[in-house]
């Protein structure tokens, strides 16, 4: 039975998925409670805001908190051959003016930061340094968690809905073995950051960069950010990273990969390496289920997708404001069954899924350039992908002419 004092939802993790439910719960007047296992600032990847994740951003109240950031502003992105060379940048404010069109690279240490002391002015009960050991479940219904404070003392606390949103590594993923890993994106990726590389000027400044390895095996990642850093990375087939080669070092296998990159070379040449290597191997993976009696999972807690359009900050947001929608009318229905709390996973998933479609059309070889020169009326769409409005059935327009061009490459 739920007490008075008990919250009507516990939220696992504080990251930006888990920011965004309980911040839009506890703006429907619900009592959330989040729990955070570290203390912020901690580090994490995945810098580049995508221009979708505005609406979210905005009904969060952070739009005029990130327009007195320090954070770079971005306007594009731009792709760079194998062969170095440069596309034609695609600018936002092109095909879609709106304020949206202007979005951010962030530093994720300070913008995680930023987030949860936001969740915490909209009334979120914050516990940060608390460890969520559990879901307790009685039956196939989740009542609560089983949490250890800093002190390792341990407590069970009850909910009426659980919602996981611990990243990768979250409960409830591996406890129903809900995780199935992507049989076609099985990349990695090696990264680091530098300080004095080249960066781009005027409206260009911020853009994203996507850059083609020899033979198009892999492509690197170029994210200028704020004091004069970029985050650098690589991403390619796993067994191309980390089998068959001369040595397991990631300095070294980073540095063979530049070599194989006209497009980044020349950006850091010069530059300073100012962080350590880091690695995430074999990553893309989606919960067979999204929901269950009592509980949700949002975020990289549902899944996680190959970072190449730079989806993952737009997921997270997406999936945190479509959750917490569904939990509040479950709550004012009272009916937290899955069907209930997992209504938004239909509309969710096929926006996944139009990304991906569009990644693995990348890796399979496919020229956007010809397919825009051939279907001049599809680049919107394109478009529309690359600033993450997946969330509708139009982009599904793409795909026969898509296949019919990769069709003819094989």
């Amino acid at each position: 039975m739920i007490q008075a004092a008990d919250p009507e939802v516990i939220v696992i993790g504080g990251g930006p998925a888990g920011a965004t439910t309980a911040t839009l719960l506890a703006d429907r007047g619900r009592r959330v409670r989040l729990y955070e296992r570290e203390r912020f600032p901690r580090y994490h990847v995945g810098e580049s805001l995508i221009p979708e994740t505005f609406g979210v951003l905005d009904r969060l109240g952070m739009v005029p908190k990130l327009r007195r950031s320090p954070f770079v502003e971005k306007r594009s992105v731009q792709f760079v051959s194998d062969q170095g060379k440069l596309s034609e940048p695609f600018y936002f404010a092109d095909y879609k003016p709106h304020e949206s069109s202007q979005t951010w690279q962030v530093t994720r240490q300070e913008f995680d930061q930023m987030m949860l002391d936001n969740a915490r002015e909209h009334g979120v009960d914050v516990r940060e340094g608390v460890r969520v050991i559990d879901v307790v479940f009685e039956g196939d219904r989740a009542v609560g968690v089983r949490v250890a404070d800093d002190a390792g003392e341990e407590s069970v606390v009850r909910a009426a809905v659980v919602v996981d949103a611990a990243g990768q590594s979250g409960i409830l993923l591996d406890r129903l073995g809900l995780r199935e890993w992507d049989p076609v994106l099985k990349k990695a990726a090696i990264w680091t950051y530098w300080r004095g590389a080249v960066r781009d000027t005027g409206r260009d400044a911020g853009a994203t960069i996507v850059m083609q390895t020899q033979g198009k095996v892999g492509w690197f990642w170029y994210i200028p950010l704020q004091d004069d850093i970029v985050s650098v990375g690589v991403v390619a087939p796993f067994d191309h990273l980390f089998k068959n080669r001369a040595t397991k070092n990631p300095e070294a296998i980073y540095f063979e990969e530049v070599a194989r990159c006209p497009g980044v070379q020349p950006r850091i040449v010069a530059a300073e390496r100012c962080g350590p290597f880091r690695i995430a191997k074999e990553y893309s993976y989606r919960s067979q289920r999204i929901a269950g009696d009592g509980w949700v999972l949002v975020g990289d807690a549902f899944g996680f997708l190959d970072p190449l359009y730079s989806s993952g900050m737009l997921l997270a947001l997406a999936s945190g404001g479509m959750a917490a929608d569904a939990i509040d009318d479950a709550l004012a229905a009272g009916d937290t069954s899955a069907a209930r709390l997992g209504s938004w996973g239909p509309t969710y998933i096929a926006g996944l899924e139009r990304v991906r479609k569009l990644i693995c059309g990348f890796y399979d070889g496919l020229n956007f350039g010809q397919l825009v020169r051939r279907h001049g009326e599809l680049k919107p769409l394109i478009t529309d992908v690359l600033i993450g409005d997946v969330f509708k059935p139009e982009i599904d327009r793409l795909w026969p002419p898509m296949e019919a061009m990769l069709a003819e490459s094989l």
